[in-house]
């Protein structure tokens, strides 16, 4: 897996090595009971402080999504699989593009957009539909 970091992006680098993660195992290029990088090894890479990673690593241990285990590395919880569906995975594009479509016709820019949905992602709490 090569992660891919954006120190410009104005989201911190530990959540995007996270959502990465999340995003290798919920789309089947990660499974239960891979190995990641070391620590070490993955903030030579990415060129940031061991510091980082292992925050993020620790995060996703403390979600379930990882195990770590001293000595032998970072690996995929055995119970991760992926969680999308080809089409299921494909709807939920049609509505991101859905929501995409209509703020930007209220007039919010790309960058808005964003971060209003990293806003709603961080806060951990699943959007709730109206009546």
């Amino acid at each position: 897996m090569h992660f891919k970091i954006s120190p410009t992006s104005g989201q911190p680098i530990y959540l995007q090595i996270m959502q990465q993660i999340r995003h290798a195992i919920e789309i089947g290029v990660l499974r239960g009971g891979d190995m990641l990088p070391g620590i070490r090894t993955l903030a030579e890479e990415l060129v940031v402080s061991h510091n980082t990673v292992a925050k993020a690593y620790s995060e996703l241990e403390h979600a379930g999504v990882l195990e770590l285990r001293h000595g032998s590395g970072a690996f995929v919880s055995a119970h991760c699989s992926p969680k999308l569906s080809t089409a299921k995975a494909r709807a939920a594009q049609q509505k991101i593009q859905s929501v995409v479509a209509a703020l930007q016709k209220d007039g919010f820019s790309q960058d808005e957009i964003r971060r209003l949905f990293e806003a709603q992602l961080l806060q951990g709490m699943p959007l709730k539909e109206s009546a």
